[in-house]
């Protein structure tokens, strides 16, 4: 783990992020309320903000820190006790706690187990993942699909070194991302586009200013904007289940009532609810508490 965000982290965090309403957020004290935090895209917005209302449905005080940071930023915060609840993805997590822990070919019971034995000793409790799965995915428009005769990622392998690949900042250092296209299908792209999000990817691929992006395989502007997933046939991502991450200290303070108010919204949680939920903030405009406030009365 790099030291210095994680200090930016720590600093962040211990300065007090805006909270949305809900129990006592404006308590700086740690043990007056649940601080959720929620990575900086949207869906991991969205999903904090369902969980965080799970809890609070089981009459528990709750606050969210929303758009944090990267995983090198949140992970050593919520280690060390800086905040509370995570929302992730088991494979990635998997990768990023233990990096020589293989997260391909696994089920996602097993990777649930690889994640709570790595975590076990750093004060964190992994609980029940969600049947809602959010892997990577790389698209290219339909017209270049079509062009090229390109509809899987190894199709790529001989046109990549002239493409312009677009992808976040922190895609070249990541196993499941640019890193995995070089070591898993020979990708070597000509070029490659830092994108500030998902919205910005899908303008530059349907502009032509970048011809692959990564784009989550639950982003709801698939459905509507003229791109295409290529398919994984190499199989680069593991399961990417959605699973709460706990301070243990946290559950062993609330008791059962915090663990099973998580565990009933994973319980619930299915990928349609994440393209659904993605849907209402990418294409309706809503704000993640209200996509989230909307999936709760559904």
């Amino acid at each position: 783990m790099r030291p210095r965000p994680v200090l930016v982290a720590a600093a962040v965090l211990l300065l007090g992020i805006p909270a949305c309403s809900g129990g006592t957020p404006e308590s700086s004290d740690s043990d007056a309320t649940i601080r959720f935090a929620s990575y900086d895209f949207t869906e991991n917005q969205i999903l904090a903000e369902v969980y965080a209302e799970g809890v609070r449905r089981a009459g528990l005080p709750v606050s969210i820190q929303e758009a944090v940071g990267t995983r090198e930023v949140v992970q050593p915060a919520l280690q060390q006790g800086v905040l509370d609840v995570v929302v992730d993805y088991l494979g990635t997590a998997v990768a990023f706690t233990d990096a020589d822990a293989p997260a391909q070919d696994r089920t996602p019971e097993e990777l649930g187990t690889a994640l709570a034995e790595a975590l076990d000793d750093r004060g964190v409790s992994v609980l029940d993942a969600a049947e809602a799965e959010d892997q990577n995915g790389f698209s290219v428009t339909t017209a270049f699909g079509a062009e090229n005769g390109v509809g899987r990622l190894s199709d790529l392998a001989p046109l990549a070194p002239g493409l312009v690949f677009g992808g976040p900042p922190e895609c070249p250092e990541r196993p499941f991302c640019l890193k995995g296209l070089e070591e898993v299908y020979g990708l070597h792209f000509g070029e490659v586009r830092s994108m500030p999000s998902r919205g910005a990817t899908v303008e530059a691929l349907v502009s032509g200013e970048i011809d692959v992006g990564l784009l989550e395989t639950t982003d709801a502007r698939l459905s509507v904007a003229p791109v295409m997933l290529l398919v994984d046939d190499r199989g680069l991502q593991p399961h990417e289940n959605v699973v709460p991450l706990v301070r243990t200290d946290v559950l062993e303070r609330w008791g059962d009532d915090l663990r099973d108010a998580l565990d009933e919204v994973s319980a619930r949680l299915v990928t349609a609810d994440l393209v659904s939920l993605n849907a209402a903030v990418e294409l309706d405009g809503l704000t993640p508490a209200q996509a989230a406030a909307r999936w709760w009365e559904g």
